[in-house]
Formats: C-alpha cells, sequence, structure tokens
C-alpha cells in the first residue's frame, strides 16, 4: 500500500493496522462497534479500515467535504462510537462539532505508537462491516449496510471478472467515502497479491504525472473524471504504457467519450455498472472481449441481472423494465429503515431504480433513471436517450437532460451541455442536430451551454441540481 506520502510492504503495513487497532480499543472500540473515519483518501484511512475490522467493528467513511449538520446525520445515524479525523484540518469538518466521539488521525496510527495491539478476531460473515451512505438525491442519505460475506463475495466477482492477479497495481482516484474505491481500487488488488496506491485529490492536470510515477496497471473512475482528461490541451501526451486497462463505473459512460479516451491515451476502457446496494458492480464489459460501448456489459458470476415489469414478471431480452439484481453482494438492508429495505430488496432481488433492456449478445443497455424520465403531455422520455444524441455532435462534451414544469404539458425536456475545448456549438445548432436523430416530442424545448454541469460528491451529474436551475430561471 502506498500514497503520496509514503509507501508500506505487507509487513509495515500490518504493524501500522495492529498498532491502530491498539488505539481504537483505547477508544473503546470492540465488537460490534461503528468506526467513523472522516478523512480524505490516504493511506490512513485503509489503515483504520483494516484496523477495525480486526477488533470486529465496523467502518462508516465519512466525506470530508461534508458540512457539520450532513456529517452529524451519518454519525449519529450510524450510531459510530468514535470519529476518526484529521488533526492537521485538511477536511472541512469542524471536530468541536463531535466534542467526546473525535480521535486524531495521523500521529495516533504512526508506527512509532506504543499501543498494544489487542489479538485479531475472525468476524463472522453476517458481520457488520461498512456501513456507505448513499449521495442523498432523494432526500437524507441513507446508510447501506454491507456485511463481510458482501464484501469478500464482490472482490471475488471483481478480480474474476478484470482478471486481477499478483502484478496488478490500482491506482485509487476516487473517494474512499464510496464504495467503488474501497472494493475495486484497494480491496481487490490486495486480495489478488497486487498493490494499490492512493492518489491525493484528483486533478486532470497532475493525473498522468501520477500514473508516470506510480506505473500503475489500471485505475477506476467515472465519466466526469474521463471527460476532464480528454479535454486537456493537446500537447498532453503522457506515458500510459504501464496501463492494461482503465475502468468506468457509477454512471453510463457515453460511447463517443470512450472513443476520446481510447485513441487519444492508447488504454482500453472497460465499463460497467453497479450500485452501494450492491457492493459495487453487477455488470462488467470482459476486459478480454468483446467490449461494447454503450452497453454496460454482462452480468459478474455469481450474480442474476434481469429486467422486471412494475408487476414483478421477469421480462424477455429486448424488453425494456426496471433492471434487477440478485446474488449474495446484495446488501443487508438501509441501517434502520426497515420499510424502505422492503420496497428495495423484494424476494431477494435488489430494485436498482434503473431502467434497461438485453441486447442479443446479453450485453446490459441502461435506458435511464426511473425517477429521471420525463412524462410530456402523456409521452413518456427518458433524458439519457436525448443525451446520447448530444453526446454524437462533435462538439459536445458532456449532456444532461432534465424535465421543467409546463403547465398544459405537465414537463418538457431542457438540456444542458459543456463543449469540448475551443469547440464552438450555439444552442439553436444542437436543438436542430437533436431533430434529426428523435421524435419531435423528444426534442429539447431549449439546450443550455454552460461552462460545467454540477456533479455530486462522487462525481455523477447533479440532476437534482440542475432542475433546480430550471425552476430558478
Amino acid at each position: 500500500m502506498a500514497d503520496d506520502r509514503e509507501q508500506l510492504d505487507n509487513d509495515a503495513f500490518l504493524k501500522r493496522v495492529r498498532s491502530a487497532a491498539g488505539v481504537l480499543r483505547v477508544h473503546g472500540i470492540g465488537v460490534g462497534d461503528v468506526v467513523a473515519v472522516a478523512l480524505s483518501n490516504r493511506l490512513e484511512l485503509v489503515v483504520i479500515m483494516f484496523a477495525a475490522w480486526r477488533l470486529g467493528a465496523a467502518v462508516t467513511p465519512v466525506n470530508p467535504g461534508l458540512t457539520d449538520d450532513e456529517a452529524r446525520h451519518q454519525i449519529e445515524d450510524s450510531g459510530a462510537k468514535v470519529v476518526i479525523t484529521d488533526a492537521r484540518g485538511t477536511g472541512t469538518l469542524d471536530v468541536a462539532a463531535f466534542a467526546g466521539t473525535a480521535a486524531q488521525a495521523p500521529d495516533s496510527v504512526s508506527p512509532a505508537s506504543d499501543a498494544q495491539s489487542p489479538d485479531a478476531i475472525s468476524p463472522a460473515s453476517d458481520a457488520l462491516a461498512l456501513i456507505i451512505y448513499t449521495s442523498g438525491t432523494t432526500g437524507r442519505p441513507k446508510g447501506v449496510m454491507l456485511d463481510h460475506a458482501n464484501i469478500a463475495a464482490m472482490c471475488r466477482m471483481i478480480v474474476d471478472g478484470i482478471g486481477l492477479d499478483e502484478t496488478d497495481h490500482s491506482l485509487l482516484v476516487l473517494p474512499l467515502f464510496h464504495v467503488n474505491g474501497i472494493v475495486v481500487s484497494v480491496l481487490s488488488p490486495l486480495l489478488a497479491g497486487g498493490r494499490a496506491t492512493i492518489a491525493g485529490r484528483f486533478r486532470a492536470s497532475d493525473f498522468f504525472a501520477s500514473v508516470e510515477a506510480a506505473r500503475p496497471t489500471y485505475f477506476s473512475a467515472v465519466p466526469a473524471i474521463y471527460a476532464m482528461l480528454v479535454s486537456l490541451p493537446d500537447d498532453v501526451r503522457p506515458d500510459t504504457s504501464s496501463l492494461r486497462r482503465a475502468i468506468c463505473g457509477a454512471a453510463p459512460m457515453p460511447a463517443e467519450l470512450i472513443t476520446r479516451f481510447e485513441n487519444r491515451f492508447g488504454v482500453p476502457v472497460v465499463e460497467g455498472y453497479g450500485l452501494s446496494e450492491g457492493t459495487c458492480a453487477s455488470t462488467l464489459n470482459p476486459p478480454a472481449g468483446p467490449r461494447k460501448p454503450g452497453t454496460v456489459g454482462l452480468p459478474l458470476p455469481g450474480q442474476t441481472v434481469a429486467v422486471m415489469d412494475a408487476e414483478g414478471h421477469l421480462l424477455d431480452a429486448g424488453s425494456v423494465g426496471e433492471v434487477v439484481v440478485r446474488g449474495p453482494n446484495v446488501m443487508r438492508g438501509y441501517l434502520g429503515l426497515p420499510d424502505e429495505t422492503a420496497r428495495t430488496v423484494v424476494d431477494g432481488w435488489l430494485h436498482t431504480g434503473d431502467v434497461g433492456r438485453f441486447d442479443t449478445d446479453g450485453h446490459l443497455v441502461l435506458v435511464d433513471r426511473i425517477k429521471d424520465m420525463i412524462i410530456r403531455g402523456g409521452e413518456n422520455i427518458y433524458p439519457k436517450e436525448i443525451e446520447n444524441v448530444l453526446h454524437t455532435h462533435p462538439a459536445v462534451l458532456e449532456a444532461a437532460v432534465v424535465g421543467a414544469p409546463e403547465p398544459v404539458l405537465g414537463e418538457v425536456p431542457v438540456a444542458y451541455v459543456t463543449l469540448l475545448p475551443g469547440a464552438a456549438a450555439t444552442a439553436e445548432e444542437l436543438v436542430v442536430h437533436c431533430r434529426g436523430s428523435l421524435a419531435r416530442v423528444k426534442v429539447p424545448v431549449s439546450v443550455v451551454v454552460i461552462e460545467s454541469l454540477p456533479k455530486n460528491p462522487v462525481g455523477k451529474i447533479d440532476k437534482p441540481r440542475l432542475r433546480s436551475f430550471v425552476v430558478s430561471s
């Protein structure tokens, strides 16, 4: 394990974990407790996670960029017994707001700690391991409960699905308060006998310098990161020869963006799909092929992924319905929300809220989110279909479509677009472009060209914020 400041071999990492476990024990942490960790991406966060598991405790990673009110909700809702934060104040959290539960991280988990290391326990497979909080786009964030069996199953699927082995080396750029960063970029390569390097805060201008210095074999990112990388100046021509693959998740990546990235940097993009409620991933475009841009790939072995209608009937290939998932990776439930859990996991099927279909080759094609669907005069419109058309325009970098209130039709589609550096396109030109490929009812009533689209903490386009733009304009 390594980060921007130091590198630990297995022996040094184990020593650090034992020291951290001793510190946690001093703070009263034991079997069944919850440790909240509010740290930026750094080695100590992973050390503390392993230390908590060594004691039989669970971990809830807290986004250090949250406001005190947002952090308090997660810390109190999770029942955290202690909050590990940064004495140097690299985040924005006010430690004093959590007086009585705060412990400082960096010095207390250093190799020089004299704390006696408690004996390691072997947690039961159904013991709680992680509480990951959703991004909160539909209200207060919910705590997704993942047990050790969920984590173990998911890591096995990732290792087998990507084909990781002892020669692999991941470069972590996604936040460690999200399950993708934890599972795909840390736990899976370590389980395969490989290595992980934690990069600091992502900056497109610095990213390839990190690649050239660390020489990773892969990294995992979201579409917004790939969009920033293809927007780098033309004279940026990095050495990417160590990279065997790049992985994309969290949101569907437009096929045009995949092509731009692959053509420019010579690294194949492996797109997958999943939810925190499914411990990260459920489908993957096989690295060895066939990869089909525009799809999110095949179901991972060990999971069943299907499409279901509103009455709960499974549908045949080609039919459009809600994507549902079943397997050992499906969460234990939402913490303290049994009714919400019962609505989300029905007869063992995780209802994703995504609309999709399987093509003739068995690859999953995501149509849209159910909640993002626009109903215009009784006609169902999926924003992703409009976004896909906008992405085919050579000047478009990112696109997002939301519904705007309309007194007669109920809702009408409005598009927000960012352009590639140096490219030009007018709003009217983009509307005309849509008319060439879409039925009249689907053509956005307006296109707004903006400098950047709002993103949530995980890097997904923040459509609730875009909807607020529409309402306030």
